[in-house]
């Protein structure tokens, strides 16, 4: 599992992986469940690897220079 989440996209996963968790506490609504999504990008951020990306081929980790 090679990292293919870059900072600033890790930035914006915590956020928003907060953000809808938040949604738990703060809404008193029968969906209010919903929140629980941002356990997904709260955990990929962390990780350092998201499934989707790598499926994708995409990533938005810088490149190494070296070699």
């Amino acid at each position: 599992m090679t990292r293919n989440v870059g900072t600033i996209d890790r930035v914006i996963r915590i956020v928003l992986g907060l953000a809808l968790l938040a949604l738990i506490v703060l809404v008193d609504a029968p969906w209010r469940w919903v929140g629980l999504v941002g356990l997904v990008p709260l955990l990929s951020a962390v990780a350092g690897f998201c499934p989707l990306y790598s499926l994708l081929g995409m990533s938005t980790c810088p490149m190494k220079s070296g070699d």
